[in-house]
């Protein structure tokens, strides 16, 4: 049976990863950095593994975890947000946003991604973000270490052409998960959002993306819109549209 390694498991996309893989047959591994992981793998009959992947040692305890075993899809789908302006932000939770968001994506990638290279084929997803292509006004930190997933992403997936192994970028919009209160945006137009994705939609379309070895999918014709409209204005246009949707509505 193959081994489905996913994180940020406990809720949102990465349950929703981990459901999907479960369904096709594969053992799953499912980590998160809180104790509601264990009833979340308990659910699925998956492994569950609670480690805040913001620090080494959480990163260590994964790979701990794993041992000796293969992981053939890898799901690195952990991440953290943080709202408001920037020199209103605790320091530690910038911290934690660039730590979990990048760091804890690149410690695991690295050595799992040796292993799969070696034995020439995996099949990797990252979650990046369609807001990875936007300046983050009330959200700099953020959309800022989502710009660093999605070129990672695709730089890192071209350096692996022709192995068979391949790297997926997944770039969600908008989504009906716990991101927006845990990153304290309830109180801002995109927060407050009625029609966001669903999450069991954009995880499908993430998954499906990976085992084909797509590049990259940004799923619904909406984001697709406005990722290519984000390239494409001047930077400075998109920082005030960002302005008015992620802005608190004390500010």
């Amino acid at each position: 049976m193959t081994l489905a390694l996913v994180t940020g498991a406990s809720t949102g996309i990465g349950l929703e990863l981990a459901r999907i893989a479960r369904a096709d047959g594969h053992h799953t591994i499912m980590v998160a950095d809180e104790p509601a992981i264990h009833q979340a793998a308990a659910g699925l009959g998956a492994e569950a593994v609670e480690a805040d992947l913001a620090t080494s040692e959480g990163v260590a305890s994964v790979l701990a975890h794993l041992g000796g075993r293969e992981v053939e899809l890898l799901m690195l789908n952990a991440g953290t947000g943080l709202g408001h302006a920037f020199l209103d932000q605790d320091p530690q939770r910038i911290d934690h946003v660039v730590m979990t968001n990048i760091l804890g994506v690149l410690r695991l990638a690295h050595p799992l991604g040796r292993r799969m290279q070696a034995r020439g084929q995996g099949r990797i997803l990252i979650t990046g973000s369609i807001a990875g292509f936007m300046p983050g006004t009330f959200q700099a930190i953020y959309n800022a270490s989502k710009a660093f997933l999605n070129n990672f992403a695709l730089g890192w997936n071209e350096e692996l052409k022709d192995t068979g192994v391949t790297v997926t970028c997944l770039m969600p919009g908008p989504t009906d998960t716990a991101f927006f209160e845990r990153a304290g945006l309830l109180d801002t137009p995109i927060g407050q959002m009625k029609n966001k994705d669903d999450p069991a939609m954009v995880a499908r379309a993430g998954y499906d993306a990976m085992m084909a070895g797509q590049a990259q999918m940004t799923p619904g014709l909406k984001n697709k819109m406005q990722a290519t409209l984000a390239e494409v204005l001047p930077a400075g246009l998109v920082a005030k549209a960002h302005r008015r949707m992620a802005k608190p509505e004390d500010e």
